[in-house]
């Protein structure tokens, strides 16, 4: 018998996990205890024509044939599992959506998902017309087509990306995981290096930034100080293997690996090499942080560190009491995450989580902690640290710090309310 539970693929009907796991003999039992339990659930009868002994629907005539479709899609009963989109009439409906990260698994983020932000719609950009004008304080100024920019070296990169308007800072909004800090995703990225580019033009040393500019409609404008366009800055034109999407910046995007989203520019249509910033419309009257004093703080790159529980969190509920694993993501601009932390009474004590391996510098990381619901009220959060040593802060402490006049870089804990019914809730709300 346990061999047949061990090779066998046959479904165990849900109420029957839920009596497993709730017994908990699994997981903390001898393994008498675990194969007395596998006997019950198999000796169970059937609840459904599809379930064990039957033979289900699936396996009475041949499938889909390969090549039905073009470009593989996911699993119809899967559907659910969709971007989140603003409603209508709200101000982001037509420039966003989020990543719905209570539903993924791992630390890639499937291009279907990606979150999106845009300023002017996304263009549709044919790359064989397509140029890169780099000019300003180089010795060479060029047009690269998409051609020349991929003569050069490339690489691949695990990298988060994150809008720092994720989420607003006055007052953490939405239900679900996604509502709040959806606006984070990760994948790999493939491109060259830009101080290639750079050096191809011959970059003069009185240069101090590169100013970027979009193909879109707004002509997006970031300045980018030369320290970060000569160290680990990406001219990307792939993302997890295959070419841009065009919400992502087809056919070429600038990639600054920690930095703010909005930095990395989508479209890339030009780099300009000067002594100054540009102060831009998205570096003065936009992405900047007004402080207590009323003065602004003119530039903040780095995403400092932040994470979140993602099972359970809000829109889900705990159907059972006992076993459950508490499951999250973290991330840092400054680096790789060194250590997450998780209460389960309010802050009033932490335990170490587990980090799931890779651990990657500025990319998203899996972490995990064995939890026993007892049937009570509960409110559980996270808290993570950075191998620079920062430790995410509260709402409170970062209010003490940036008073409540700034929207952009959130990285407050974000804590999760559970009731004694199961249904978890936004305990910021």
């Amino acid at each position: 018998m346990a061999n047949r539970r061990k090779n066998s693929d046959e479904q165990v009907p849900v109420a029957s996990r839920r009596q497993f796991l709730r017994g908990g003999s699994a997981l903390v039992g001898g393994a008498a205890a675990s194969v007395a339990a596998a006997q019950a659930v198999l000796a169970e009868p059937s609840q459904g024509a599809n379930l064990p002994p039957s033979v289900p629907e699936w396996m009475k005539s041949p499938g889909d044939p390969v090549g039905s479709q073009l470009y593989g899609t996911p699993s119809p009963f899967e559907k659910s599992v969709a971007r989140n989109i603003p409603k209508s009439g709200d101000p982001m409906f037509w420039t966003s959506s989020r990543t719905p990260l209570q539903d993924l698994d791992g630390i890639i983020t499937p291009n279907g998902l990606f979150y999106e932000r845009h300023h002017a719609g996304v263009p549709a950009i044919d790359p064989a017309e397509h140029r890169l004008m780099l000019h300003g304080l180089v010795d060479n100024p060029i047009l690269f087509t998409m051609e020349d920019i991929r003569r050069f070296p490339s690489e691949s990169h695990i990298y988060f990306l994150e809008c720092s308007g994720n989420p607003g800072f006055k007052k953490p909004y939405g239900k679900t995981a996604s509502d709040l800090v959806g606006l984070v995703s990760c994948a790999e990225f493939t491109g060259v290096k830009l101080s290639h580019v750079l050096q191809e033009a011959g970059l003069r040393h009185e240069a101090k930034w590169i100013i970027a500019e979009g193909a879109d409609a707004a002509a997006l404008t970031r300045s980018i100080p030369i320290e970060k366009c000569l160290d680990d800055a990406l001219l990307v034109y792939s993302q997890n293997g295959e070419r841009l999407r065009p919400q992502q910046g087809y056919p070429l995007r600038l990639f600054l690996p920690g930095f703010e989203g909005n930095m990395s520019v989508k479209w890339l249509r030009r780099l300009h090499a000067v002594t100054e910033p540009a102060y831009s419309r998205e570096e003065t009257s936009k992405y900047t942080d007004l402080m207590p004093d009323g003065k602004a703080r003119e530039f903040t790159f780095y995403m400092d560190a932040k994470s979140i529980i993602t099972r359970p969190s809000g829109g889900q509920k705990l159907k059972s009491h006992g076993f459950h694993e508490i499951a999250g993501i973290a991330w840092s601009g400054r680096g790789k995450i060194k250590r997450v932390d998780i209460s389960v009474d309010d802050g009033k004590s932490w335990k170490e989580a587990q980090l799931q391996e890779p651990v990657l510098t500025r990319a998203l990381t899996r972490f995990r902690l064995p939890w026993r619901w007892d049937g009570g009220p509960a409110l559980i959060q996270s808290r993570a640290i950075d191998e620079t040593g920062y430790v995410q802060p509260t709402l409170a402490d970062l209010i003490d710090v940036r008073g409540d006049n700034s929207f952009y870089h959130n990285n407050a804990i974000q804590p999760w309310r559970i009731a004694a019914d199961g249904e978890v809730t936004n305990a910021n709300a």
